[in-house]
């Protein structure tokens, strides 16, 4: 009995020095990232637990999604962390209303088709949403769109000299899929005055400093929670979901056992709370995203 106890606790051991033993064989995996906090903090937590776990990562930052597509389908780079939304919208044009559920499998079916894996999606959808002041929100009684758009109608039949005002981004203002279906799914009638457009990241400042009534924001944005603003909830579902995934090519993947494992258990880990909380800590806290990614990963004890 005692030697095949150690007959199997030997062959664990010749596995598991084999699996560490192919993975520093080999290439090393290069990931793109794009050129904002929460990309960044997803480079350096990626590359650092993909270390810790035997494989070499070449990562590449602030890479435009356009180019971080074209790359991965011409093999110039191997994974990358995408958003569902940003894949059904940019890359396969598909703008019709669907669940998280339904974006992430068409996305993942389509993609096999070019070689391209989508492993396990994170538990975090970063997509666009109204926010206010949640003081004003509070006083206001506005948790969901249709109230926010219904107290905006109010106040332009009652009081038109203090019509509400919007901050939006200029894409989004002037995009097919942007404000003009929004206002047509939700009956919101604004005039021109009412629209103040302006670069998305003045957004939250505007909204923060009450020169605008309500703003569009990334609902994982650190400064949601830096400047306490209310998150109102999208009850028409207008917006698309967008929950990061990591993307692979499918011969990495094969060429690196343990990889979609790795990659999957991080995934797993990413939260709306979490991580609009380490967004929060490099843009208002003003630290490092290699900082932010080594604290989330020690304490979730992954290194």
């Amino acid at each position: 009995m005692m030697i095949r106890n150690l007959t199997r606790r030997l062959c664990g051991l010749l596995a598991a020095l084999a699996l560490c033993f192919n993975a520093a064989q080999a290439a090393p995996v290069t990931m793109a990232t794009k050129g904002f906090t929460e990309q960044h903090i997803l480079s350096a937590m990626t590359t650092m637990w993909l270390t810790k776990k035997g494989f070499e990562v070449i990562p590449k930052t602030n890479i435009p999604v356009s180019i971080s597509r074209s790359a991965m389908l011409n093999k110039q780079i191997d994974m990358t962390w995408e958003y569902t939304g940003s894949s059904l919208i940019i890359f396969n044009h598909i703008k019709e209303p669907m669940s998280a559920k339904q974006a992430y499998e068409t996305v993942r079916r389509l993609d096999a088709k070019l070689g391209l894996v989508w492993l396990d999606p994170a538990p975090m959808n970063n997509t666009y949403a109204f926010a206010m002041q949640r003081k004003r929100a509070e006083k206001e009684h506005i948790t969901t769109v249709s109230q926010l758009v219904a107290r905006i109608e109010q106040i332009r039949k009652t009081d038109p000299e203090h019509n509400w005002m919007l901050g939006l981004d200029l894409e989004f203002a002037g995009r097919s899929d942007g404000l003009k279906p929004l206002q047509k799914l939700y009956g919101l009638t604004l005039d021109r005055p009412q629209i103040r457009q302006m670069d998305p990241g003045l957004v939250y400042n505007a909204v923060r400093d009450g020169f605008v009534d309500a703003g569009l924001v990334y609902t994982t944005d650190g400064r949601v929670k830096g400047f306490d603003l209310k998150i109102l909830e999208d009850d028409k579902h207008y917006f698309p979901s967008y929950n990061v995934t990591p993307v692979v090519r499918k011969e990495v993947l094969e060429a690196n056992p343990g990889l979609a494992a790795a990659l999957n258990q991080l995934s797993a880990l990413i939260t709306d709370d979490a991580i609009t909380e380490l967004n929060k800590r490099v843009d208002i806290d003003h630290q490092s995203p290699q900082q932010v990614a080594r604290d989330f990963l020690q304490a979730k004890g992954m290194l």
